[in-house]
């Protein structure tokens, strides 16, 4: 596989510091160097690289924002960008799989846990060494949490969860879950350890989409935990709203990172492959896709580089996450749709990326807020008027 050449056609990297540059810049070679090498035979089996969770933690991407009294790097929001940049331009399975560590279960756990829940916790999913999943979905409550029926109840001092969740990343090999339940206080969040008795996380399998992420469905059971598993800063769907909006933050970011995969690769293929004597680059139509799609990339650059500055400020909306979600993964599924089509044959081959990122990102599309549900929430905040229901 050539060298990774990012897109930069209005020189943006002058926009960024030297230590953000050295963070994205040291990610990107583990990917290059680590991930690369292994992902398209994971993707194949339906199977994540375990064996590269400990390098994961040692290179600092779990909960990069998380303070360093507690084991994170102390980073700013646009270092956690640049992460999930450069992890998904290798993958969305792998960019998930950080993702829900550090924005889904270290997050809620920094943002809503007591002291104690921080410094026993946040440490140990710093370095990888405990693994976590967020339990909200649920088989018939995706865009609607609010209606969830998994359900917690006090017993003397302890709690007793039962119910389902749904479309879980991470949940088979978690040692740690993140259960949002219905009680009479109304939605809270749970650390629940995955080897409790009643608890179960079977895999979902028979996937097209993200083959090289483990996703599981949670079942508990009569799970019992002690009143101290719950967040105690964290009430109704605020809590895990919040989470979300941090997760989406880095989805935003992400999918700019498949899109740089899918052109760097376009560029490539089009130089190198011959048509009619010359090379496919040489076509106006070719040139035409690259050029929609290098302005598109350009201008999601923009807007990621200018909502990672927002959010260290402490002045980034949800909605503002919801309109570069929403715009970036259309954009990129967009771009490897097409870079599909320009590699003709050969783009539905695993000895190229694009259809491994084409299919990823039908599931990223859907997850964390659908494509509509984003519109949605752009059209309240343009109109003051929600059209949810």
């Amino acid at each position: 596989m050539a060298a990774f050449k990012q897109l930069d056609f209005l020189d943006l990297d002058d926009q960024y510091s030297e230590d953000e540059l050295m963070v994205r810049d040291a990610v990107r070679a583990w990917v290059g160097e680590r991930f690369m090498p292994v992902v398209a035979e994971h993707f194949e089996a339906g199977t994540f690289p375990m064996d590269l969770v400990q390098e994961i933690g040692e290179l600092g991407v779990f909960g990069p924002t998380t303070p360093e009294e507690y084991g994170g790097a102390g980073l700013n929001s646009v270092c956690y960008g640049l992460i999930c940049q450069e992890l998904e331009r290798g993958d969305s399975g792998l960019r998930s799989f950080v993702s829900v560590q550090g924005s889904l279960v270290m997050f809620p756990i920094q943002a809503f846990g007591s002291e104690e829940q921080k410094r026993h916790w946040l440490p140990k999913l710093a370095s990888g060494e405990v693994i976590g999943c967020f339990g909200l979905t649920e088989p018939d409550f995706g865009s609607n949490p609010g209606g969830m029926t998994t359900a917690a109840k006090r017993d003397g001092d302890d709690w007793v969860l039962n119910g389902r969740k749904m479309w879980i990343t991470n949940g088979t090999v978690s040692d740690l879950a993140i259960v949002w339940a219905q009680t009479e206080e109304g939605i809270r969040g749970f650390l629940v350890p995955t080897d409790l008795p009643g608890f179960s996380a079977p895999e979902q399998k028979h996937k097209f989409s993200l083959r090289a992420s483990v996703t599981s469905e949670l079942v508990l059971e009569d799970v019992r935990v002690p009143a101290d598993a719950m967040l105690p800063e964290a009430r109704g769907l605020r809590g895990p709203l919040s989470c979300l909006t941090q997760a989406r933050y880095g989805i935003a970011w992400g999918a700019l990172g498949a899109a740089h995969a899918c052109i760097d690769e376009a560029l490539s293929y089009a130089g190198d492959r011959i048509i009619f004597d010359k090379p496919l680059a040489g076509f106006q139509l070719a040139q035409k896709k690259l050029a929609d799609m290098a302005t598109d990339i350009t201008l999601a650059q923009l807007y990621c580089i200018r909502l990672g500055r927002l959010k260290d400020e402490g002045r980034m909306t949800h909605f503002q996450v919801s309109m570069g979600k929403r715009n970036h993964v259309d954009m990129a599924l967009c771009c490897s749709r097409v870079v599909r089509d320009m590699l003709g044959a050969n783009g539905i081959s695993l000895e190229y990326q694009v259809g491994r990122h084409m299919c990823n990102l039908e599931s990223v599309i859907t997850y964390e807020g659908t494509h509509d549900i984003h519109t949605l929430a752009i059209g309240e905040a343009l109109t003051g008027v929600p059209a949810y229901r």
